[in-house]
C-alpha cells in the first residue's frame, strides 16, 4: 500500500520549530527509569497541576517537559530550567510549590536544591559548571534530557529526520556505506567491528529481501547506555536504521530490546507510529520507492541474545542459542536472508556523521577508534551515571573528574570494563586511554561500556566469582567448553571463597580458562574467563592470601571471619547462647561466655543478640 504521506522536511522543521517555540520557557524533568523510580512523574503531575497558568517572570509562557535521562543518575530527579541556567537536583513532588512560586515566578534561586560540589562544598546553578557535565562530550547522547522523546516535533526541531532526507536525495546506497566507513564508526557493543565495512558486506549480497535489526539486548550487569538512549531519544535510533536499511537496500527491520526495558519499549512504539504518520517510515518514504518498517520484538531475558547469531534464532521463533561461523548474518541471517545487525549506539551515530560528513566526525576520538562513546559508571564513585566522552580518554579523567574520584575517601582499586565479557583495569591504568587498541593490548575490551569501580574494600576474588557465575547461569548450554567449563571453573572459585582451595586449583583454574577461551562457540563462552584471567593477572596476590594465608585481604569472605567474644564486656547473660542456631556458644550465667569456632557457622545471630557489645567480626 503506497503511503499518502509524502514528508517535506523543510515544513516539518519549521512547523516543529514552531511548536517547540510556543512551548516557551522550559521546565526540564528527568523521566528516564531511574528518576520516574524516583517519583518524576509525580514531580510532573504537580507541575501541570499547579503550574498551569504561571510564567517565568512573569513574562514568558512555561511548559513542564518530560525528558530522558540527564546523565547523572546518582543526584535524580532533575528539574531543569535553561532559560535560568539552572538544574535542580534530588527534587521531590513536596519541592515543586516551591519552584513555582520562588523561582518561576521571581527568579529566586532555592539554594538547597542545588548541586553541592564534594570538593569545594558550594554550590552550583549552571549544570555545565558541574564536573560531571562539564568534561563529557556528548554527541549520541546529546538531545537527551533536552527534548521530549515522546514529541516527534521537538526530535525534528532539533534536526531530525534531517539526515534521511539528504541521504535519499544525495547519496547512492554505495555512497552511504562509503561514508560510514570513511569515518571509521566502529561498532558499539563490543567488538568494534569497522560500521561501513559491515554496511557493504550486506549491500553487496543481492536477495530478494534483507534485514536490519538493532541489537538492543543490553544484558551487562551495570550496563545501561542503550536503555538511555532509547528512552530519551528513540527517533534518532529509528532515523539510524532507516539511513542503514537505504545504504543496504532492506525493507524490514527488528528493534530487539528486552523485555525488562519497558519504559524504552514504549517510547520506541510512539516514535515509530509518529515516523509512519509523518511518512519518515512506511512505504515510499520522501515521495520515492524506498520503503522500510521497523518492528519491535522483546527479548525474555536472556544473555547470551546479545550474541547476533542467538538474537536472529529468538526473532524466528526459536530457542536463543548461537550457531557457528561462517555464514555470518551478512551472508545468512534472519530466515537466511543477509542481515545488518548493530547496536542502538552505533545506529545513534549514523545522522551525525550524515550531517556533518565523515572527516568532521573524525575530530573526535583517536585515528584508530574515531568518535565519542557512551559509558555507564556505577559502584563505589562519587558520581554515578550515564557519560559520553571521546574515544582515548584515559580512565583517571572518567574516575576523578567526571566520577568525582572514590566514595569516602576510600582508595581506588579497580575497575571492571565491559561487563561479565571484559577484564579489569587497576591503578597502573589509570593513564590508559579507553579506545579499542589500548584496552585490547592489557587484556581488556570496550565492550558495551560498563564501567563498575571498586575500592580497596573490595574482595578481587568475590568479584570474579560473581562475574562468573552471571556468565555461567546464561550460558546456553549448546557447546561443551561454555556449559562444563565455566561450572568447574565456578567450583573452584567457590572453592577460594571458602577457603577450601589448594594451590593445584588455582593452577586448574587457569588450565580451564584458556580451554573454554579457545573452545567455546560463541562470544559469550571465549569472554567469560576474561574476568578471572585479568584478576588473575594483576591481583594474584589476593588469590594466594585466600588460598596459603587464608585470609581475604579485604575482609569480605566470609570464611576467612571469626567472631569472638570480648571477655572484658562480657556480663554472662546468655543471650547469645540462647540464639546460637548450633550451640557453639558455652559458659556459666554471669561468667564469660566463648564461642567454639570448629561449630561457629558465622550465621551473626549472637552479633545482634548481645546488648553489650561484647561480640566482634574479627578478619
Amino acid at each position: 500500500m503506497t503511503n499518502t504521506v509524502k514528508a517535506d522536511i523543510k515544513k516539518e522543521f519549521e512547523r516543529a520549530s514552531e511548536y517547540v517555540k510556543k512551548t516557551g520557557a522550559r521546565v526540564l524533568i528527568c523521566s528516564g527509569t531511574g528518576c520516574v523510580a524516583n517519583g518524576a512523574l509525580d514531580i510532573y503531575d504537580k507541575f501541570l497541576q499547579l503550574g498551569a497558568d504561571v510564567k517565568l517572570k512573569g513574562e514568558k509562557h512555561v511548559t513542564a517537559i518530560k525528558t530522558g535521562c540527564h546523565g547523572f543518575c546518582e543526584q535524580g530527579v532533575f528539574v531543569a530550567i535553561p532559560d535560568l541556567k539552572l538544574t535542580y537536583v534530588r527534587v521531590k513532588p513536596e519541592d515543586v510549590a516551591e519552584i513555582i512560586e520562588k523561582t518561576l515566578k521571581n527568579a529566586e534561586v532555592i539554594d538547597r536544591l542545588l548541586f553541592v560540589d564534594p570538593k569545594t562544598n558550594k554550590t552550583i546553578q549552571n549544570p555545565q559548571e558541574i564536573d560531571f557535565y562539564k568534561y563529557q562530550t556528548k554527541k549520541a547522547l546529546f538531545n537527551c534530557g533536552q527534548i521530549n522523546p515522546e514529541n516527534i516535533d521537538e526530535y525534528i526541531a532539533a534536526r531530525g529526520y534531517e539526515a534521511i532526507d539528504k541521504v535519499i536525495k544525495e547519496f547512492t546506497p554505495e555512497q552511504v556505506c562509503n561514508e560510514v566507513e570513511q569515518s571509521g564508526l566502529r561498532g558499539r557493543g563490543g567488538g568494534g567491528f569497522p560500521t561501513g565495512k559491515k554496511w557493504n558486506f550486506v549491500r553487496m549480497n543481492k536477495a530478494d529481501q534483507k534485514y536490519v535489526i538493532c541489537n538492543a539486548d543490553e544484558g551487562d550487569p551495570g550496563a545501561f547506555m542503550d536503555c538511555g538512549l532509547m528512552e530519551g531519544d528513540p527517533h534518532r535510533l529509528i532515523e539510524g536504521m532507516i539511513i542503514a536499511a537505504y545504504a543496504v537496500e532492506s525493507s524490514l527491520g527488528y528493534i530487539y530490546v528486552r523485555a525488562e526495558y519497558p519504559l524504552a519499549v514504549k517510547r520506541l512504539k510512539i516514535a515509530i507510529q509518529q515516523a509512519e504518520e509523518r511518512g519518515f517510515l512506511g512505504d515510499n518514504i520522501f515521495g520515492t520507492d524506498f520503503s522500510f518498517r521497523i518492528k519491535i520484538k522483546e527479548g525474555a531475558g536472556a544473555f547470551v541474545c546479545g550474541e547476533e547469531t542467538a538474537l536472529i534464532a529468538s526473532i524466528e521463533g526459536d530457542r536463543g542459542m548461537p550457531m557457528p561461523k561462517p555464514p555470518f548474518p551478512a551472508n545468512e541471517g534472519l530466515f537466511g536472508k543477509p542481515t545488518l545487525i548493530n547496536n542502538v549506539e552505533t545506529y545513534a551515530n549514523i545522522t551525525m556523521i550524515i550531517l556533518n560528513n565523515a572527516e568532521q566526525y573524525k575530530k573526535y576520538g583517536t585515528g584508530g577508534s574515531p568518535g565519542t562513546k557512551t559509558f555507564s559508571i556505577t559502584g563505589e564513585i562519587n558520581n554515578s551515571g550515564l557519560i559520553e566522552v571521546p574515544l582515548g580518554t584515559t580512565l583517571k579523567e572518567i574516575v576523578y573528574d567526571i566520577g568525582g574520584g572514590i566514595r569516602n575517601n576510600k582508595k581506588f582499586k579497580a575497575v571492571q570494563i565491559g561487563g561479565p565479557s571484559g577484564g579489569c583495569l587497576t591503578e597502573q591504568h589509570l593513564d590508559l586511554a579507553l579506545d579499542y587498541e589500548s584496552l585490547k593490548s592489557v587484556g581488556a575490551m570496550v565492550g558495551s561500556g560498563g564501567l563498575v569501580v571498586m575500592n580497596e574494600d573490595t574482595c578481587i576474588v568475590e568479584v570474579a566469582r560473581f562475574f562468573l557465575e552471571f556468565t555461567q547461569s546464561e550460558s546456553c548450554g549448546k557447546c561443551i567448553p561454555c556449559r562444563e567449563g565455566t561450572k568447574q571453573m565456578l567450583h573452584i572459585l567457590e572453592k577460594i571463597v571458602a577457603g577450601k582451595a589448594e594451590l593445584k586449583d588455582l593452577k586448574l583454574l587457569e588450565e580451564l580458562a584458556e580451554v573454554v577461551q579457545l573452545g567455546s562457540l560463541c562470544g559469550l563462552g571465549k569472554t567469560a574467563p576474561n574476568p578471572v584471567l585479568s584478576t588473575l593477572k594483576y591481583f594474584k596476590d589476593e588469590y594466594l592470601a585466600h588460598i596459603v594465608d587464608k585470609r581475604c585481604p579485604a575482609g569480605v569472605c566470609e570464611a576467612f571471619k571469626t567472631i569472638k567474644i570480648d571477655p572484658a564486656l562480657c556480663k554472662g547473660c546468655t543471650k547469645c547462647s540462647k540464639v546460637c542456631p548450633v550451640s557453639a556458644i558455652s559458659g556459666k550465667i554471669k561468667e564469660t561466655f566463648v564461642i567454639d569456632q570448629e561449630k561457629c557457622i558465622k550465621c551473626g545471630a549472637c552479633l545482634t543478640s548481645c546488648p553489650f557489645d561484647a561480640i566482634k567480626e574479627e578478619n
